[in-house]
């Protein structure tokens, strides 16, 4: 899609000068701005106030040199990145990502969608996320304890409980969390609610690890019901084996659903009979193994290398909830001739502009994951909360927020998409109710905010 207006068309050359060689957050700055041209002629006094070019320049950027010692006595040298892109209705909030992949630009992107994602959950939550290109895998654990601690020790001047609230992301566990926050204990001496995704005996949250991949269901199911539909005696298939994905394929089994594939970075299984998820937890969260050991134990699964195609299997729901741009156009296209009804993204971004644009043109259901993937934020939110009252609340009373908040998401999204002229475009939606709440922040802050 192109732009309409010669006013977001010139601001996103700006984004395009401003930050070269970012193609990642062009990409997410894009999609939100082509949402935003009739929001700003709706509302001029945004343009009068700055607000979209504001939005789209983090207020801070840090950047540091993390060094560490492997074991074998080797000096090894990471870069650390923070991006607290907006803080207009809370302290920053967002994820840690450690992975080889990881720079400036997808950075910049993960901490843009942040902002709006952490807005639709009506919690008090601003926008920011960082990280390392620190690959943990392969690493032993005193290994990854050491980087954990020398990137806290950089860190640790830039966050804080009413600060900014870090949390897990791709290559960042409970066991991760547990060296960083032991670190930021050790420097500051104080133990407080600055990082969330933490263990239950000091501090964590009940039901935070179940989080995404619950809501990522709960929101899909609030969608297929504008339909008439549900996922009872549906197949669906999920990339990825991480938190995310495990987690939701557990959800969707237990609202009816039928899950036969999952994926990790060299391949996928497909298991016709259904996927045996105990088997799963089992590899990926105390063996740490490849997903593809679960064919020795499962003869009616396959594993084939390679994750692309994972999305040549024929379902009727597909829960993308590997990484970014993992799903493309050719993809797409192979889904909507296999008759997907819906698409929801559990992982940031992970549908191309291509693929989007066919999901949409084709009339199905489609969530972008600012809307779908909230329950993982929103949760570490029911966290800083309880950290705040030193008190805990039960499994089912958080299952309850996280259901509530989803609903919620889903609600104003459909609303706002509904206003624009478009009730099932819950891409301009999510874009619109996200950014609405921000920009009204920004804009009573005043104008040197």
């Amino acid at each position: 899609m192109e732009f309409r207006t010669e006013y977001m068309q010139d601001l996103m050359n700006r984004v395009v000068k401003n930050h070269p060689a970012q193609p990642e957050f062009h990409q997410a700055v894009k999609e939100v701005l082509l949402s935003m041209e009739p929001v700003a002629e709706k509302n001029p006094q945004y343009v009068q106030a700055g607000i979209f070019e504001r939005i789209v320049e983090p207020e801070r950027i840090v950047i540091f040199r993390v060094s560490w010692v492997d074991d074998n006595g080797n000096v090894q040298v990471n870069r650390g990145y923070r991006v607290q892109f907006n803080s207009a209705i809370g302290p920053y909030k967002g994820g840690l990502r450690l992975h080889p992949s990881v720079n400036l630009g997808v950075i910049k992107f993960l901490g843009f969608e942040q902002i709006f994602k952490n807005s639709l959950t009506g919690l008090p939550m601003g926008g920011g996320k960082g990280g390392s290109d620190f690959d943990p895998k392969g690493k032993s654990d005193g290994e990854i304890m050491r980087f954990c601690q020398s990137f806290m020790t950089e860190l640790c001047k830039h966050i804080g409980p009413d600060t900014d609230v870090p949390a897990g992301d791709i290559g960042v566990g409970g066991r991760e969390i547990g060296y960083m926050f032991g670190q930021y204990k050790r420097l500051r001496n104080e133990f407080t609610g600055v990082l969330t995704g933490k263990g239950l005996n000091y501090g964590g949250s009940l039901a935070r690890t179940q989080a995404t991949g619950y809501g990522l269901c709960y929101f899909t199911k609030e969608m297929l019901a504008t339909r008439n539909e549900s996922f009872q005696g549906k197949t669906v298939v999920i990339s990825g084996s991480g938190n995310v994905a495990i987690y939701a394929a557990e959800k969707a089994t237990q609202l009816g659903g039928k899950v036969v594939a999952l994926s990790d970075s060299n391949g996928y299984i497909y298991d016709e009979n259904g996927i045996d998820l105990d088997a799963i937890k089992q590899i990926k969260e105390v063996e740490r193994k490849r997903i593809k050991v679960y064919v020795e134990n499962h003869p009616s699964a396959k594993y084939t290398e390679g994750c692309k195609g994972i999305w040549t299997i024929p379902c009727d729901i597909a829960l993308p909830c590997a990484t970014q741009n993992e799903l493309d156009g050719e993809a797409a296209k192979t889904l909507l001739a296999n008759g997907v009804i819906a698409v929801a993204e559990g992982a940031n971004m992970p549908s191309t502009p291509e693929a989007v644009d066919a999901f949409q043109a084709a009339g199905i259901l489609y969530a972008p994951g600012k809307a779908s993937n909230a329950g993982g934020v929103a949760t570490s939110g029911l966290e800083m909360s309880q950290n705040s009252m030193r008190y805990s609340w039960t499994f089912e009373e958080v299952d309850e927020k996280l259901q509530g908040i989803m609903k919620h998401i889903h609600t104003i999204a459909r609303e706002a998409a509904t206003e624009y002229g478009n009730p099932d475009d819950y891409v301009l939606g999510a874009n619109i109710a996200g950014f609405l709440k921000v920009a009204d922040a920004m804009y009573c802050q005043g104008i040197t905010y």
